[in-house]
């Protein structure tokens, strides 16, 4: 299938929540890989609409957020490993720098770091830890337990940054609670 990166539309902030839908032209570009990373999970692979549509995925990111949100953003903080994506081409876009929450290991000292459940195992995330307090708009691709976005949201927060929200290209909405602060999204399965 061939879509033309021109036709795609996308959910502007004046349009109603209910076209955050399987009816996005997105998920025709999006691919679901069932029984993958195991039995009974669902995933979504987003690397066709990285590869061939990333300037709609970036200005489908944009258009999710209010009116006037990025002007209370300092920097983007950017969820490993997808989000790294994203979160690189917002920053670049919007002239915003980045911090970075990451596995184990690969930061240099001092870190803060914490452990946390995922759909289908644990991870830990990691964050610089000596980082002049800033106002962060979290950013990853999927929302689905919370687990990892919850995570950097409580890493950020004990570092004394304020997170003001969380922007995700796809919220899972069934698979996870309230999350402690407001979450922009471009589509919801």
């Amino acid at each position: 299938m061939s879509i033309n990166a021109a036709a795609i539309s996308f959910q502007t902030k004046n349009e109603p929540s209910n076209m955050l839908n399987k009816e996005h032209p997105f998920w025709e570009i999006i691919r679901t890989v069932p029984d993958f990373p195991k039995a009974g999970i669902d995933f979504y692979d987003i690397t066709p609409l990285l590869r061939s549509h990333i300037d709609a995925a970036i200005d489908a990111l944009l258009a999710a957020l209010p009116d006037g949100l990025l002007d209370e953003v300092d920097c983007l903080g950017a969820v490993e490993a997808r989000g790294f994506v994203f979160a690189s081409l917002l920053a670049g876009r919007l002239g915003k720098g980045m911090i970075l929450l990451r596995k184990p290991g690969k930061l240099p000292p001092p870190v803060a770091n914490k452990a946390y459940a995922l759909e289908y195992g644990e991870d830990t995330l990691e964050m610089q830890n000596n980082l002049p307090p800033e106002r962060v708009l979290l950013v990853d691709d999927i929302l689905a337990t919370g687990g990892t976005l919850t995570t950097a949201y409580e890493l950020c927060q004990s570092a004394g940054h304020c997170v003001v929200g969380a922007l995700v290209l796809l919220d899972l909405v069934d698979l996870h609670g309230e999350f402690p602060a407001p979450v922009y999204t471009v589509l919801e399965a």
